[in-house]
């Protein structure tokens, strides 16, 4: 079946938008969209220009945020029922005025101090500390929490008894790996403040370590017929199916996390060797065999359904502008194939541990699966060791006799 179109194929657009009309489009066709797309988007460039021309705006009064939000209020005004407004469609404009330097780039909001501290803080963990963005903006917002339940005084007043209270009120509502993770960013924080000077003493020391017993439940996997049935689900007819397919390939085949195969571009793929360059943790980059059904399964995607894009990530969306899919595109693939296979719904990770589970029941050593799964501690690797229940029967010891049961 054929896309629709529009028998519109030109909108005429008046007033101060009018001389970049023909750059629009032209820029909207880049992105991917399809013709009756296009003639959408031009529609509401030639309302935005219309609307300007009344208020007697011009286009680079666009900068300001205020006069953007403004026209959306209009529009949501005068059909707050079926709204044609579309904000992918205003970035775009933007940021082909910004090219072109009619409309300045806008200027960062004003910062408040404990912002501002954020800021700088988060700028010593990528820095100095070599932190990877996720883990960066946890210890932040750890940070902004315990400087908000601090009294007036501030950091200049802070004692170690206000470190372990908070440690304390945060270990009441958290698990024991949040409390964990919590006082790891404490620590960080505190001894950023005392190298920056905004502390007398290094009070890092009193975000005392924190240790409990954590539910620890066997990791699961999911049965082979679920994971058939999930590749089946694809209709590789379309090419949202093609990368559906290569996607979940990947994930049950080589265990990748769902930010590394997000994260996977053209040129980590070496054809000739059959091997797939994989950057994980920190910053992290293995070589990993490319199986010859995954490699089959991602060539697929890129000759007959990805779009053609100026990005070199191998994963794009499905739908204009096509830009590369977020890690949590990957999540979101994995849920809607196993509500489309019938399947009990899990996330992409389970299908990490399904590798894992494989490779045990395979008897394969845990140092190969270590490799495979890219851990930087075999201790993280270890856990699959407690699937393995005949292995385990073997080490137990038997119940003495006479005893009580």
């Amino acid at each position: 079946m054929s896309s629709p179109t529009s028998r519109v194929s030109r909108v005429l657009i008046v007033g101060p938008l009018a001389p970049f009309a023909e750059q629009c489009r032209q820029r909207l066709i880049e992105r991917g969209y399809t013709r009756l797309s296009v003639v959408n988007l031009e529609r509401q460039v030639a309302h935005l220009s219309c609307w300007l021309q009344t208020e007697g705006a011009g286009v680079g009064e666009l900068s300001e945020t205020r006069v953007v939000e403004a026209f959306v209020g209009f529009v949501r005004a005068s059909d707050p029922v079926r709204s044609w407004l579309s904000r992918p469609g205003l970035v775009c404009l933007l940021e082909l005025l910004r090219e072109l330097g009619v409309v300045p780039a806008s200027a960062p909001a004003p910062r408040s101090p404990g912002e501002a501290l954020m800021d700088s803080f988060g700028g010593y963990l990528l820095s100095e500390r070599g932190l990877v963005a996720g883990t960066v903006t946890g210890y932040v917002a750890h940070a902004s929490g315990f400087v908000a339940g601090l009294d007036p005084g501030g950091l200049e007043c802070v004692t170690a008894a206000d470190v372990t209270a908070a440690v304390l009120g945060r270990s009441e509502t958290l698990s024991v790996s949040g409390t964990q993770n919590f006082v790891a960013g404490l620590r960080a924080f505190l001894r950023f403040c005392f190298v920056e000077g905004l502390t007398g003493v290094d009070l890092s020391e009193a975000a005392l370590p924190v240790t409990g017993r954590r539910r620890s439940s066997l990791p699961l996997g999911i049965p082979a017929g679920d994971g058939a049935a999930l590749l089946a689900s694809c209709d590789r007819r379309t090419g949202l199916g093609r990368r559906d397919y290569a996607l979940l390939m990947i994930l049950l085949r080589l265990g990748l996390r769902r930010s590394e195969v997000s994260g996977i571009r053209l040129e980590d793929i070496d054809w000739r060797a059959g091997e797939l360059v994989v950057v994980g943790k920190g910053g992290r980059s293995d070589r990993l065999p490319l199986p010859t059904d995954v490699g089959e399964a991602i060539a697929g995607y890129l000759c007959r359904g990805r779009p053609v894009t100026v990005h070199r990530e191998v994963f794009l969306r499905a739908r204009a502008p096509f830009d590369p899919i977020a890690a949590g595109t990957v999540s979101s693939t994995v849920r809607r194939a196993c509500r489309r296979a019938s399947v009990p719904e899990v996330g992409s990770h389970r299908l990490r541990h399904t590798v894992a589970c494989e490779m045990v029941a395979a008897q394969v050593p845990l140092t190969e699966i270590a490799q495979v799964l890219r851990h930087a501690s075999l201790q993280s690797t270890a856990i699959y060791a407690r699937i393995d229940l005949d292995r385990l029967r073997a080490l137990a010891q038997p119940w003495p006799a006479g005893g009580s049961r």
